[in-house]
């Protein structure tokens, strides 16, 4: 366990260094159904699909499709970003918020915890984000991602950063997932070579956490 949370921690902050995931820090992938509702998915490199074959393979795609399978209406824009932090989310999330989201996915701070930044500035800055959706589209639906920290960060640092998300959502009264990769973290076979990122069969499982949370913030 403490040896995959390693390979964790010395790959993401290469990811955070390189970015070679297919998305650019300045786009977003925008997939349009006619005039059905939006939701946007805002993150790093797990919500962009960092390493599949096809973006549309990534956990957001999938939890969508299945909604409108159900005889929902939604298109995606996929915000994700590798290497991003709440910092830089919080610097790009202006223009992530050109096009009016129904429901807005925020899913940020596994690389602030790798890197070590204060879980007070992390905190901090999720909720900047989230009072800057809440003022510009109040009648948007906020879904939080939460993470959790590795163990090699300490029991200090862990017990500081695991009481960021529920402590927020509840203080900013938005719906929280308490751990996004909560059926896949620590399963070599439902992760890449690199050992962090989800397989195509992992962002099944990622997406098969999400669906529930996401889909009792939707509407016909």
């Amino acid at each position: 366990m403490r040896l995959f949370f390693l390979i964790i921690l010395l790959f993401l902050q290469f990811c955070s260094e390189s970015n070679p995931n297919h998305e650019d820090p300045k786009k977003a992938e925008a997939v349009s159904v006619n005039d059905s509702k939006r939701i946007i998915f805002f993150g790093d490199s797990l919500t962009a699909g960092y390493g599949l074959l096809d973006y549309e393979d990534a956990w957001p795609h999938i939890v969508t499709k299945r909604l409108n399978a159900e005889g929902y209406s939604y298109s995606i824009t996929n915000a994700g970003v590798s290497g991003d932090t709440t910092s830089g989310g919080l610097g790009r999330l202006e223009w992530v918020l050109a096009e009016k989201p129904d429901i807005f996915v925020l899913e940020l701070g596994a690389n602030d915890m790798l890197r070590g930044i204060k879980p007070s500035v992390t905190k901090e800055n999720l909720r900047s984000m989230l009072k800057i959706i809440k003022e510009r589209y109040p009648d948007t639906k906020i879904l939080l991602v939460g993470m959790m920290a590795t163990p090699n960060m300490g029991k200090k640092y862990a017990g500081e950063f695991n009481t960021i998300y529920p402590s927020l959502a509840k203080e900013e009264e938005v719906k929280l997932l308490p751990f996004l990769l909560e059926k896949v973290a620590t399963k070599r076979k439902l992760n890449q070579k690199d050992g962090i990122h989800p397989t195509e069969e992992g962002h099944k499982l990622v997406a098969e956490t999400v669906y529930p949370y996401l889909k009792s913030l939707t509407d016909k």
